[in-house]
């Protein structure tokens, strides 16, 4: 959520509810008006495996998984997301899915668990693209 109203806003807010959103925002990139639509789903609820989890990932065209370096089961759990999201994606038609891995709170380096080396050899072996960031900073 901070990440996502980082985003939207260009301010941070440190604390959220556990609470999912879809948020749209216009936004000119190279010149086009593009606008966004954005599911954001806090961590607890994307470890369900259900119909919501599925209804979601139908309605993304991309996926931007958000870990935090700090937290190693955030992380752990990419692979069987990503595995979960091309599987229903990639399934139905023969064009790659685009997923970004991003690894939040690089701000917190003396809490660091999970290197930016980790991330981003998963990001590489599971053909996804990768960028740690601080959305404090």
């Amino acid at each position: 959520a901070a990440l996502t109203v980082r985003f939207l806003t260009r301010r941070f807010i440190g604390e959220y509810g556990d609470m999912e959103f879809i948020y749209s925002h216009n936004l000119t990139v190279d010149g086009r008006e593009i606008l966004f639509h954005i599911w954001d789903v806090p961590s607890s609820q994307q470890t369900e495996e259900g119909s919501s989890e599925e209804k979601r990932i139908q309605w993304a065209d991309s996926f931007v998984l958000v870990y935090s370096i700090c937290d190693r089961a955030s992380f752990n759990i990419l692979p069987l997301k990503i595995q979960f999201i091309k599987a229903a994606k990639e399934g139905q038609s023969q064009e790659k899915v685009p997923i970004v891995i991003v690894g939040n709170k690089r701000d917190l380096h003396h809490q660091r668990v999970v290197s930016s080396e980790e991330g981003r050899l998963l990001a590489l072996s599971l053909d996804c693209g990768f960028y740690e960031v601080s959305a404090a900073e």
